[in-house]
């Protein structure tokens, strides 16, 4: 297995819907935003048999930990709001599922969706551009798998030993909210804000994005494709404003289509960026 450019770990997950499901999940989403930049992506997640990942991610290395059921949900939204359901769980993925060659990649997505990722995984690459998403470090689910904010009882421990952090507004809800005052500990840290843009913290400023106006028929992976884009965009320029900018487009060209569909080229992002000047 050589060197990827992008890497990413987490779980890819089914998403329940009226008319069956359809593969989703930080893993997925990233993979295909950083695979349409350009860059060359593996991915280390878990998954049952019920969902073909080579069907979805087409030119990405895999690794897979074999699993007797993929991380199953239901997602409905309601005036912009999502409530979830958790229906299955797949195995958890440790440090030694990633391969050593993968380790030094040069960008690299922890996106936790159910805590399958322990602590110790963000020391596992010294030299890479170290990205989280902590969605599934800020949840929990009860018996009847109704999923509930939390706090993420690591943070002040983890969150000194990342380059950026990116979390969205409505993952800060109830307890996760704990998380808010810490924002301006990473290097850099970003709060998604859906059709409010978002809000850059770094070298002890904030600054506000605004996001390009478009109508909304599918939020599902914006904020996923968003940090995807920006951790590869500020690869390329070491610019944390200019990759929140392209981010920012990036997720709202998503929006605007269903499914996996909506992640959206590298030409037609520069493009929306050029209409808009």
């Amino acid at each position: 297995m050589g060197q990827p450019d992008f890497l990413v770990v987490g779980h890819v997950s089914k998403d329940l819907t009226n008319g069956g499901h359809r593969a989703g999940g930080t893993a997925i989403y990233s993979a295909l935003t950083a695979r349409n930049l350009g860059r060359r992506v593996a991915v280390v997640t878990s998954a049952g048999r019920d969902l073909d990942l080579g069907q979805f991610l087409e030119g990405v290395e895999l690794v897979c930990v074999p699993s007797p059921v993929t991380t199953t949900f239901r997602n409905v939204y309601t005036k912009g709001a999502r409530r979830q359901r958790l229906y299955a769980l797949a195995e958890r993925i440790k440090t030694e599922d990633v391969p050593l060659a993968w380790r030094t990649a040069p960008i690299v997505l922890l996106g936790p969706i159910v805590g399958e990722l322990e602590g110790d995984m963000i020391d596992q690459f010294p030299s890479s551009l170290l990205g989280v998403t902590p969605q599934g470090w800020l949840r929990e689910w009860d018996e009847e798998g109704s999923v509930l904010p939390r706090r993420w009882s690591d943070a002040d421990r983890l969150l000194t030993r990342l380059d950026v952090l990116i979390v969205s507004e409505e993952d800060l809800a109830g307890e996760a909210g704990t998380l808010r005052p810490k924002l301006g500990i990473p290097k850099i840290s970003v709060l998604t804000q859906g059709a409010k843009g978002a809000t850059l913290y770094c070298q002890g400023r904030r600054s506000h994005f605004p996001v390009r106006q478009t109508t909304a028929l599918d939020p599902t992976g914006a904020g996923v494709i968003f940090a995807a884009a920006f951790l590869v965009r500020l690869a390329e320029t070491d610019d944390p404003a200019e990759a929140t900018r392209f981010a920012n487009v990036a997720a709202s060209l998503s929006v605007e289509k269903a499914g996996l569909s909506s992640v959206p080229t590298r030409a037609e992002i520069e493009a929306a960026m050029t209409n808009r000047r």
